[in-house]
């Protein structure tokens, strides 16, 4: 008999997107390093003291620009329901920081878990269950059609230009009207909205990968000025780039 749930630490080389797809409820927390996750149309960022839960069966892409350190749990479906969603990425709080920490004695066995791992794990699904029905704003669309996901990865490699939107759509082959219309239709936002959350997400990677001063990280993601930057910053994450960058360091 395999165990309802366990626990392991993998550090990941960088590398471009793969496929990932397992037969348990995933839940796969950052420790170092930043992960990109893309599910349904849409691309989420896993920067450290977070987690990510990822339902059973469910396929998703992997990137990693630079090395990563990942402390992960996987759940039997007998053992935990279904998560909310099939993917959310959401902080994590002091309890389920600590249950993970417990629930890492237990790695992949035979054996069936002790009855005190078993209520470890219990708990830590619980916790996390219930925070993921609070996921991150840090989500980008990834788009459907070919001419818009270009247009996003032209997009996210002019983040530090004056990116300019007739630029954009000049290169994917469609009218700027014509591009626009696939921005509503795929993603339910503007060019623009998506380009403001591009440069917040480009700024968590590099928060997380050093600690460059935070007003070298705003010109590098594209803003002129740094109260432009910090206003932008606080609006889709509730916190200044300094106390993110904090969070990080729990």
């Amino acid at each position: 008999m395999t165990r309802g749930a366990y626990s392991f630490v993998r550090t990941f080389a960088p590398e471009f997107a793969r496929d990932l797809r397992v037969d348990r409820h995933y839940l796969l927390c950052a420790s170092a390093g930043t992960l990109r996750l893309e599910a349904q149309g849409q691309a989420w960022l896993l920067p450290p003291a977070r987690a990510a839960l990822i339902e059973a069966d469910r396929p998703i892409r992997v990137s990693m620009a630079r090395p990563v350190t990942t402390a992960s749990v996987l759940f039997d479906t007998r053992f935990a329901p279904a998560p909310p969603a099939p993917l959310t990425v959401f902080d994590l709080n002091p309890l389920a920081r600590a249950l993970l920490t417990e629930c890492g004695t237990w790695g992949e066995s035979d054996e069936p878990l002790p009855a005190y791992a078993e209520t470890m794990f219990g708990a830590l699904a619980a916790v996390t269950w219930r925070l993921a029905r609070q996921p991150s704003p840090v989500v980008v669309p990834s788009g459907r059609s070919p001419e818009l996901r270009r247009a996003l990865v032209l997009t996210g490699q002019r983040l530090g230009d004056d990116v300019r939107f007739e630029d954009v759509a000049d290169d994917v082959g469609l009218a700027p009207r014509s591009l626009a219309r696939r921005f509503a239709d795929e993603t339910g936002m503007t060019w623009r909205a998506v380009l403001r959350r591009m440069r917040i997400l480009a700024a968590i990677e590099e928060l997380a990968a050093g600690d460059a001063p935070v007003t070298t990280i705003a010109y590098q993601v594209g803003y002129a000025s740094l109260s432009a930057f910090n206003a932008a910053f606080r609006e889709l994450t509730g916190r200044t780039p300094t106390e993110y960058r904090e969070s990080f360091r729990p």
